[in-house]
């Protein structure tokens, strides 16, 4: 089983249930999972991810793509809750990734600490950036990732946050050592519950529901 598998095994043997905005959720506070490239690999090669989808999301982002009608045209539906667009979301904060990404390929200083840090306004938001920080530094001339998430669906956020990470990643001039994040709140919506049983029992195409509030 990949080391997702065994998050989300993790959550429905052990998490805690609590009541939200959005309904009930099974969680676990402050978890971690580490990646190597091996793990990645296990990853994508064992779970249905959108990652046409998910990598024209990442450079809509990086553009500063603030038009929910923008994301429809490239097949993203996701964000259709949120109105017309998106206020103080992940755009407001991964536009200003180019230039981040240029100075690590320009310097690679193992020394230096390079952070993207998402959310840090106190803005009106129609979906606060669940992924609140990005820290990427050089050990012994390889990529190390760092990740914090104060909140994250297990079915839905966390694959696509992983996948991310991993485009990312590519775009720094350096062999990936790992990718790592941490969680505030990692957790599993009840009315997904039995699908990631089922899913975690080998059934393929599983379809989770997505809950906003």
């Amino acid at each position: 089983m990949n080391k997702y598998y065994q998050i989300l095994g993790k959550i429905l043997c052990n998490g805690k249930e609590q009541n939200n905005k959005k309904g009930e959720i099974r969680y676990l506070l402050n978890e971690q999972l580490s990646l190597t490239q091996a793990d990645l690999l296990d990853i994508f090669e064992g779970h249905s991810i959108a990652r046409k989808k998910l990598k024209s999301e990442l450079q809509l982002f990086i553009q500063g793509e603030r038009q929910v009608e923008k994301y429809r045209e490239a097949g993203i539906l996701w964000w259709d809750y949120c109105g017309s667009i998106l206020v103080n979301s992940y755009p407001t904060y991964f536009e200003k990734l180019p230039p981040l990404i240029a100075k690590i390929n320009r310097e690679k200083r193992n020394s230096k600490n390079y952070v993207l840090f998402l959310g840090e306004t106190n803005a009106e938001s129609n979906q606060a950036p669940c992924l609140s920080l990005v820290q990427f530094q050089i050990d012994d001339g390889e990529l190390v990732v760092s990740a914090y998430q104060r909140s994250s669906d297990a079915n839905l956020g966390l694959p696509s946050d992983i996948y991310h990470l991993y485009l990312i990643s590519r775009l720094i001039e350096l062999p990936l050592k790992s990718i790592t994040i941490n969680f505030g709140n990692v957790h599993i919506y009840s009315n997904n519950i039995e699908k990631t049983r089922m899913l975690l029992n080998g059934k393929e195409d599983v379809k989770f529901d997505l809950n906003v509030g």
